[in-house]
């Protein structure tokens, strides 16, 4: 395992953004480092096409970044700093939002397919493999079901959702905290943050 580990958050740029279900990658990524004393805070790195926040955790570099390009360009922002700083696929973790898992679980796993999931298959393409790990966060399923899928991931999360937050949150914080102080890869789970 490298001694840095890259997560990224995803999400859309914008304040008109900040709480929709597409958005749940930033929010996840920015409570972590909220919620961990040594990140050092957030900062514009034009030429990475990111936001990015550091930190010395254990014996590795924690490097937090939220792409500053829409969703379906994730991955130029992804490469950009994998290159610069030399960042093995094996050494990310990418948090994203998910439509086929049900709101209340979270599943981590190294690999797999994009799912649809368009910020996904920038990244697999940018890094030319989908062997890196994922922490997909569950918003589904659609309500209406007729709603086109495009609409409802721009949209809030309902108010019986909201409240659960702090639980995600709590979770997600768990499931990093738990492989940055590990030598394995991100392990195979399933975890429901409501009970």
């Amino acid at each position: 395992m490298n001694s840095t580990i890259l997560i990224v958050g995803l999400g859309n740029p914008g304040k008109e953004y900040d709480s929709t279900r597409h958005n749940i990658g930033f929010s996840c990524v920015e409570q972590f480092c909220k919620s961990q004393d040594e990140f050092q805070g957030w900062h514009i790195k034009k030429d990475l096409k990111c936001q990015i926040n550091i930190a010395q955790m254990s014996d590795k570099r924690v490097m937090v970044i939220k792409p500053i390009t829409f969703m379906n360009n994730s991955g130029e922002g992804v490469a950009a700093v994998t290159n610069f700083y030399k960042i093995h696929p094996d050494s990310i973790v990418v948090i994203h939002d998910e439509l086929d898992i049900n709101f209340g679980q979270i599943r981590s796993r190294v690999g797999g397919s994009d799912a649809g999931h368009n910020g996904v298959k920038s990244i697999s393409e940018a890094l030319g493999t989908e062997n890196y790990g994922r922490i997909r966060i569950g918003i589904g399923p659609k309500k209406p079901a007729s709603i086109d899928s495009k609409d409802f991931v721009l949209k809030s999360f309902q108010k019986e959702e909201a409240s659960h937050m702090t639980a995600l949150y709590k979770e997600v914080n768990a499931i990093l905290s738990e492989h940055i102080f590990s030598t394995n890869p991100l392990p195979s789970d399933t975890r429901s943050f409501i009970i």
